[in-house]
């Protein structure tokens, strides 16, 4: 068997810096010093890594650095942060072979029909591998199984692509990070693979609950495996979650190596971490990657 080292990583969560002053592109603001702070929340031993990657071959560089073979970038559409999935899909062009993209879209901006065209286009026009639904971070917060979002996710099962679910403890208000509205989605889609991106920290059980019940469920807690309780994760993908679990580094908000170097460390059994940081993911896009 191939060392853990010798084998491809697909990173299921990462942005480049440069993408938007949220993501720290811009030194002496106040993004930029938000992006230090939660660096050093979650654990970063070097809490201005992310000054490094000022554009994507810099990007590609620090993957190449730690050891990541893909990455999965997931930029947002919410108040304050607008990345198009235009620019985005720019980025993953620089580099094909490593950096896939996936759109973002907000219904309660664009409305819904709108935002189905705009997640039709950027998947069959841009080439975008999935999308992404900030449901606790719109104008209007939503829980993830809002009837507005349910076309979203139809559309998605329709394209044959993931939906990328954000949670976790940074939603605005925490009534909205709530793991058991994602099961009503898993249900009505059963087709549709399903990633939790930040795993509905701190919620760990919860998640791991729904996800035994729902094997189109998908677990990426990301910087928050490290968080206190993040243990439990591991536990569920050492046993039943196996197929489930998914590595993500959380970059600009957590250095790439150290998110591998970490991860490795976990415990988890070589039949886990191989399928954790490579083939789920190869499953839900449905494609092979080689180190």
């Amino acid at each position: 068997m191939l060392s853990r080292s010798a084998r491809p990583v697909i990173d299921m969560r990462s942005r480049p810096a440069f993408l938007h002053k949220f993501f720290g592109s811009t030194p002496s603001t106040p993004e930029y010093e938000v992006v230090r702070w939660l660096n050093k929340r979650v654990g970063s031993r070097d809490i201005d890594h992310f000054a490094r990657a000022r554009d994507p071959k810099g990007f590609v560089a620090e993957m190449d650095a730690a050891g990541i073979t893909s990455a999965v970038m997931v930029a947002r559409s919410v108040p304050g942060v607008r990345v198009s999935n235009d620019d985005l899909a720019a980025v993953a062009k620089t580099a094909p072979d490593r950096l896939l993209a996936v759109a973002s879209v907000d219904p309660i901006e664009l409305g819904v029909k709108e935002a189905v065209a705009e997640a039709t286009r950027a998947v069959k026009e841009l080439g975008h591998k999935g999308i992404n639904v900030d449901a606790g971070f719109y104008a209007e917060p939503l829980k993830s199984n809002d009837e507005r979002l349910m076309p979203l996710y139809e559309a998605c099962q329709t394209l044959g692509i993931p939906a990328f679910v954000m949670s976790g403890p940074t939603t605005p208000n925490l009534e909205f990070n709530d793991p058991f509205a994602v099961e009503t989605v898993a249900k009505t889609f059963p087709k549709l693979k399903i990633v939790c991106c930040h795993g509905f920290y701190p919620r760990v059980a919860d998640i791991i609950t729904i996800a035994f019940r729902n094997e189109n469920i998908f677990v990426s807690p990301d910087m928050y495996t490290f968080a206190p309780g993040g243990g439990l994760y591991v536990e569920a993908a050492n046993g039943f979650m196996k197929d489930q679990f998914l590595f993500g580094s959380s970059y600009p908000f957590r250095p790439m190596k150290q998110g591998v170097e970490d991860f490795q460390a976990l415990g988890l059994s070589d039949e886990a971490y191989a399928a954790a940081t490579y083939q789920n993911a190869q499953r839900i896009f449905g494609v092979t990657v080689d180190a």
